[in-house]
């Protein structure tokens, strides 16, 4: 409950905060799916940024990570206005909701597949199988819920919801391109046991997708628990 009502809290603080461009949205004529589309191609637009790094950047240079990770913040607030915007504009709608869930799953699968094309591009091996694993984990903690919802159980539990999935890889992004400015792209440290280093700069950005993947798929398998029991009149 404290955790919900902490989202809660932290929602209506950044609705207070856009509300004013929400206004000016339904004044301009924007409907809901604009923002919805336009979420989606901000989201391909950090993939070209990324995929722009693999071919044009270099390996102990992360600026291109940060600059993806800046798009992919603002593509998930994106997800935040159109919401607002259906609700404000009075424009909500079963099929509205369809639209913006299904444009969602294709904006962070399209996402995901950045990071993988950049981390296989440079062999971080490792870290883009985790990333992998960290979308199957997204597509499955929200196709969970949708079926759950579908069959009348409430399935809204668990951590690693979209909206913690795009901060968690948006700021570590961010983070990671501006620390390797300070640290220096190439740090690491290595250990004799280990085939590939410990730490090394990217891994601002890759141990918390490494978190994410289990994280989300954990927030799946509670869903589906969470679901039988609700089933099951527990």
């Amino acid at each position: 409950m404290a955790d919900t009502d902490w989202k809660e809290g932290a929602k209506h603080k950044v609705y207070n905060i856009i509300n004013p461009l929400i206004n000016a949205l339904v004044k301009m004529g924007i409907t809901p799916n604009m923002i919805t589309l336009l979420g989606l191609f901000l989201n391909i637009a950090s993939t070209v940024v990324l995929v722009a790094g693999a071919e044009f950047g270099i390996r102990d240079n992360h600026k291109y990570i940060g600059y993806a990770g800046l798009i992919i913040l603002i593509a998930g607030l994106m997800d935040m206005i159109d919401g607002r915007l259906a609700r404000v504009s009075n424009t909500e709608s079963n099929y509205g909701a369809l639209f913006d869930s299904v444009i969602d799953r294709y904006s962070e699968m399209v996402m995901f597949l950045g990071i993988c094309y950049y981390l296989v591009a440079y062999d971080y091996f490792l870290s883009s199988l985790f990333a992998f694993v960290a979308m199957i984990g997204s597509v499955m903690v929200s196709y969970t819920r949708a079926r759950a919802e579908g069959l009348g159980v409430d399935c809204s539990v668990g951590i690693m919801q979209r909206p913690e999935r795009i901060l968690i890889i948006g700021i570590s992004a961010i983070a990671c391109g501006l620390l390797s400015g300070y640290i220096g792209g190439d740090y690491k440290v290595d250990v004799d046991f280990l085939p590939f280093p410990l730490v090394e700069t990217i891994s601002i950005f890759t141990f918390p997708i490494f978190i994410l993947a289990i994280m989300a798929n954990v927030t799946a398998v509670r869903r589906l628990l969470h679901a039988k029991n609700e089933m099951n009149g527990k």
